[in-house]
């Protein structure tokens, strides 16, 4: 029997966990944690309706509150003591449709439906990209180092995409802005699936004392973002998706250069 077993009577859920090496059923879900999944997940749909009603920058807007939530509902589980192996589901599940084929429909909505079957195509890439990124992230859990992610976290590259659209909803439709959409939605599916290695920032101390001036960097960036957002975060998690290619090819060469006599 694993530490967590989803069980079901009479259509409520009844998880098995294990308490002091002794098996515990209890009934019933968490309300606080799987209500904040919940909303990433009414974002995400709100993100589709949307695009598909031509209000490209709400949808945007709603896919980067989908990140807020899903980054907090783990988290309050955590603090509370609230996780469940129903939660883990469910919010994995949320993810899909708020980081997977959210962003993917939003993108096809606003510039690759004009492509016909390559603008479904390069969508699905992306979509299908999410749906393996998430099903590995699951089964990797506790496996690999927690300072890195293996391959370019979902959340990010919906940033990516939905970040893109937010910076341009405005701009009108041109062959370069295509191409652009092309290589961010194709780019980031293919780079979810890579094994490609970026920084996770768990390792990050922010219980510990800072300097005071590093409060006021927090308000400068606060500030930066504020001034032009969509173009601030497209700018941002574009570096973050760039970073993992650039370190993984930085690591090749020093390993193929030739060692000194």
């Amino acid at each position: 029997m694993k530490e967590s077993d989803c069980l079901h009577e009479d259509g409520e859920v009844v998880e098995e966990e294990l308490v002091e090496g002794a098996p515990v059923r209890r009934k019933g879900i968490y309300l606080l944690p799987n209500a904040l999944t919940t909303a990433s997940l009414f974002s995400g749909f709100y993100a589709i309706v949307s695009a598909a009603n031509g209000v490209f920058d709400n949808a945007a807007i709603a896919i980067f509150v989908s990140m807020i939530l899903d980054g907090l509902d783990g988290r309050v589980a955590r603090m509370t003591n609230t996780q469940s192996k129903f939660g883990e589901e469910y919010d994995s599940l949320a993810d899909m449709v708020a980081f997977g084929v959210a962003p993917g429909l939003v993108a096809f909505f606003w510039s690759l439906k004009d492509l016909d079957q390559f603008g479904w195509a390069v969508t699905f890439i992306y979509v299908a990209g999410a749906a393996l990124r998430l099903a590995r992230f699951n089964t990797q859990i506790g496996s690999v180092d927690k300072k890195f992610f293996v391959g370019l976290p979902s959340p990010s590259a919906a940033a990516c995409v939905a970040g893109l659209v937010w910076c341009f909803h405005a701009f009108e439709p041109a062959n370069w802005l295509t191409a652009l959409t092309i290589v961010v939605v194709g780019g980031s599916g293919v780079l979810m699936v890579s094994n490609v290695l970026y920084r996770s920032f768990k390792d990050l101390d922010l219980r510990g004392r800072v300097p005071f001036a590093a409060i006021l960097l927090v308000v400068l960036m606060f500030v930066v973002v504020a001034l032009d957002p969509g173009t601030v975060l497209f700018t941002g998690f574009l570096i973050y998706a760039l970073s993992g290619p650039i370190r993984a090819l930085v690591r090749k060469g020093r390993r193929s250069a030739p060692k000194p006599e």
